[in-house]
This record gives C-alpha cells, sequence and structure tokens, in this order.
C-alpha cells in the first residue's frame, strides 16, 4: 500500500484546468481532505474517448467503487480509489520553472548539433563538452556546457575551444524559463493526463 501511496501519479491542475504539477496520491489525498483540491472523476467510452468530466469533493470521492482500471489503497473503511488528476480549487497561476540542467536538455537546447561543427547528432554521436574544461575552473552550468561530436570533444580535450582550433556557432545561455505546463512529462502513460499533458 505504501508503495503506491508515494509514487508521483496524480497530476495537479489549478482552477483552469491547466497542468501545474505532479503529486504522490498521499499528498493528492491530503489535499482533498482539507478541501484544497477536488479530484477529476473521468469516465472514458468507445475509442478511449473521454466522455464525462466530473469534479469530486473528498467526500464523495471515498464512496466511489474502484474500477477495474483503478489504483486503490486498502483502508479500515475498505478500498479507496486513487485519483490520477486533481484540481486545486484555489490556484489560478501556472508557475514557471528552468529546464533541469542535464545531458537532455544541454543537446535540446543546442537543437542536436554539435556547437562546433554544426553537424546534426544522433543522441549516441555526441556528448557534453564544458568550454571551460573542469580541469581549468569550468563549471557545470548551462553558460559552460555545449553539446558536441564526441570525437571533435575528444580532439579538444582539455583546451580552450581556440587552442584546439575550434570556434562555438553560438554563446551558450542559460534558457528562459517556461510555464510547467510545458515541463510536465506522461512517464507513466496515465491515459487520463493525456487530456491535459502533450506527449
Amino acid at each position: 500500500m505504501s508503495d503506491i501511496l508515494n509514487k508521483t501519479i496524480v497530476l495537479v491542475l489549478n482552477r483552469n484546468w491547466q497542468a501545474i504539477h505532479v503529486r504522490t496520491p498521499q499528498e493528492a489525498f491530503c489535499m482533498m481532505a482539507t478541501n484544497v483540491a477536488t479530484a477529476l472523476d473521468i469516465e472514458f467510452g468507445d475509442g478511449a474517448r473521454a466522455e464525462a468530466l466530473r469534479p469530486v469533493t473528498w467526500d464523495e470521492w471515498i464512496t466511489l467503487p474502484v474500477r477495474p482500471q483503478d489504483n486503490a489503497v486498502h483502508t479500515v473503511r475498505g478500498q479507496i480509489r486513487v485519483p490520477t488528476v486533481i484540481v486545486a480549487v484555489n490556484f489560478a497561476k501556472v508557475p514557471k520553472k528552468r529546464p533541469k540542467l542535464c545531458a537532455k536538455t544541454i543537446r535540446e537546447r543546442d537543437r542536436n548539433r554539435c556547437q562546433y561543427t554544426g553537424k546534426l547528432l544522433r543522441p549516441d554521436e555526441g556528448s557534453l563538452d564544458h568550454v571551460l574544461p573542469r580541469s581549468r575552473g569550468g563549471k557545470d552550468a548551462w553558460e559552460d556546457l555545449v553539446w558536441s561530436d564526441k570525437t571533435v570533444n575528444a580532439k579538444k580535450g582539455n583546451r580552450l575551444p581556440h587552442e584546439a582550433g575550434l570556434k562555438l556557432l553560438a554563446v551558450p545561455r542559460t534558457p528562459k524559463e517556461l510555464p510547467v505546463t510545458a515541463l510536465i512529462r506522461n512517464v507513466h502513460g496515465i491515459v487520463e493526463w493525456k487530456l491535459f499533458v502533450k506527449e
């Protein structure tokens, strides 16, 4: 039971039904029980189309039957369905957030191109390069990391680009903050999330 309670499988929408966060069932139940959020009871018809979306308060939610496709938690009173989508009823904003600094986001920022040659790379053909090598004080920062062809990166070694006869095509920059809606991914493939989150 505690396993399902601590998985991030509940999508949180603001009161305008825009995705703003992902929570665990445990957090969702607390939000619902304190009237901070309502759950969405979503019914699918033929062809996996949503036919009914109904906000449900905690008092009603705990009485809903558990359907075959639902996750549930066992309590003294019986099983309670785990919601997949809840609505934060008093929250209207869409927070902004910067993408997480990692190889994937550097690759996306640099559009899968080597920042020295301009060559379009498959993910396995490229690697992160510190413009100012770490051995010379370079940091893991947006402004010092670029996507580079692995062979070019190996040739550059621990030298500065101009010392290796290379020139950056563009100055690496920190990406703008984006609405969190754009950053939420449906990693568990939850059907109900597809109504609110882009694939």
